[in-house]
């Protein structure tokens, strides 16, 4: 349940699947979602289409291995459609143009300084969104959200500039399905020259293989270059877009969806 986004998110399937869309469907029109997505697999592609789902993107070996399908249905034309389409497909393909260089080692200029982020960071890293982001999908401007979500298993990585945090990143692990969800990047951009976010992504790459999980994947503004752009050159394959996903940075906004097999780096 989401209602900061105006979405309901169904994230696992159990039993009959047209009985569990349509009962999804209840529940979304009760709570007067605009958005409805599912979390599906490519053998039921037909059921979801048969009930005016349309597919969006896609996760490679989401579920120990079986890839997994964003399927989504709106409850709204304003929802349903995009105004910045064409635009998005303008910054995807100047992001691909770009050649993927994940192998080049990145440098951490003085003073700047890596940190596994703890309890002890929270109050810099609620600030440090606050800055970035206008709005956020989840409340990250909250120092015991952030603090929750670490001892709910999210590793988060920072850099500092001196005694301010300038950029942090994190790993949500699902080790149910063992997957990984590279998210809550930000990086203030007075320092983005320095590609912090590369090297943070970089080093939670290397936490997660410790972990034994392999498919990595993040979800960026489909607006914003940069972000897009770090994720291609280290070897993250787009995968699709899903429309107006949710509320971050001043808006509703389309996200790309970009996938890494940590197995094959």
């Amino acid at each position: 349940m989401d209602p900061f986004n105006k979405r309901i998110r169904v994230d696992k399937l159990i039993g009959s699947l047209l009985e569990s869309i349509k009962y999804a469907e209840e529940i979304a029109r009760e709570n007067q979602a605009e958005k409805l997505i599912v979390k599906g697999k490519l053998q039921d592609l037909p059921i979801f289409q048969e009930q005016g789902f349309s597919l969006e993107a896609k996760i490679d070996q989401f579920f120990r291995g079986t890839d997994m399908y964003f399927f989504c249905k709106y409850y709204s034309s304003e929802r349903r459609n995009s105004e910045h389409w064409l635009e998005e497909d303008d910054v995807l393909q100047s992001v691909q143009d770009k050649e993927v260089s994940e192998k080049t080692a990145i440098m951490l200029p003085k003073p700047y300084r890596l940190k596994e982020l703890s309890a002890e960071d929270v109050q810099a890293m609620a600030l440090l969104y606050q800055t970035v982001f206008e709005i956020y999908p989840v409340p990250l401007h909250d120092p015991v959200y952030i603090r929750k979500t670490m001892e709910e298993g999210a590793v988060y990585y920072g850099v500092y500039f001196e005694k301010d945090l300038v950029s942090a990143a994190a790993a949500e692990i699902d080790w149910e399905h063992g997957n990984a969800e590279l998210t809550d990047c930000a990086t203030l951009p007075q320092h983005r020259k320095h590609q912090l976010m590369k090297i943070l992504l970089v080093q939670l790459e290397e936490v997660l293989k410790k972990h034994n999980i392999y498919c990595a994947y993040s979800i960026a503004r489909s607006l914003s270059f940069g972000m897009n752009a770090s994720l291609h050159s280290l070897g993250y394959k787009y995968r699709g877009r899903l429309t107006k996903n949710c509320f971050i940075f001043n808006k509703l906004e389309d996200m790309n969806v970009w996938v890494k097999d940590l197995s094959a780096h």
